[in-house]
């Protein structure tokens, strides 16, 4: 296979990204049986202006009884892409380096560290189980992701011009808007127009292929 030339800093989004037709919330929320009071939460922050420090305030409430066993259920049968794993030996073997940015909880988003990220960034969240209330500035929002990205960019030793940024909407248009090598993956309108590649399926070697044929 074609190397990618130089070093290159792949960023990646969680919900409807790594894990293809779902969240991490929806995912949580499945384990304590509240399928419907998610379902409506993630209709209010998608259509009804819901901002993301409020929708965890209410995440929050609804997930009182969580207990880490169940965070690792919800982890481990979440519908993760195949090929995750792969994908991040390779890059990281070619020199270059894999982050995840998600305004999911951290208590889910870090697990990917063992899968081989180099950095995996989620909103800041009390530990399970809950004993202290969610603290609003730590919850990210789709501008934070240009931030963290920056933040990657110098502590990687790499440019804007050199990531990678896949997503799945809204939230990775901002993102998408300063990075020139963009991967929709399994995206919806929102990043029509933005990305520079477009990947429906599941398999994340696959939308990694998109990248390297274009370096070729």
């Amino acid at each position: 296979m074609t190397t990618l030339s130089g070093r290159r800093l792949h960023l990646f989004d969680l919900d409807g990204t790594l894990i293809r037709g779902s969240a991490a919330a929806v995912e949580i929320s499945r384990q304590l049986g509240l399928d419907r009071e998610i379902a409506r939460l993630e209709q209010d922050f998608l259509l009804r202006g819901l901002t993301p420090d409020e929708f965890a305030v209410q995440a929050h409430a609804l997930w009182a009884e969580l207990t880490p066993d169940q965070v690792t259920a919800a982890f481990e049968q979440a519908p993760w892409l195949t090929g995750i794993r792969e994908v991040w030996a390779e890059i990281r073997a070619e020199g270059g380096h894999c982050a995840v940015i998600s305004l999911s909880p951290d208590f889910f988003v870090e697990r990917l560290l063992d899968w081989g990220a180099d950095a995996a960034h989620g909103s800041r969240w009390p530990s399970v189980p809950f004993t202290e209330p969610i603290h609003r500035p730590g919850i990210l929002d789709a501008s934070a992701k240009v931030r963290i990205a920056g933040e990657l960019c110098a502590r990687f030793g790499v440019e804007p011009s050199d990531c990678v940024a896949y997503g799945d909407s809204m939230s990775d248009a901002e993102l998408f808007a300063i990075v020139p090598e963009t991967v929709a993956v399994n995206a919806d309108h929102h990043l029509a127009g933005l990305a520079r590649h477009s990947y429906t399926g599941g398999d994340l070697r696959e939308a990694y292929g998109l990248v390297r044929k274009s370096a070729a």
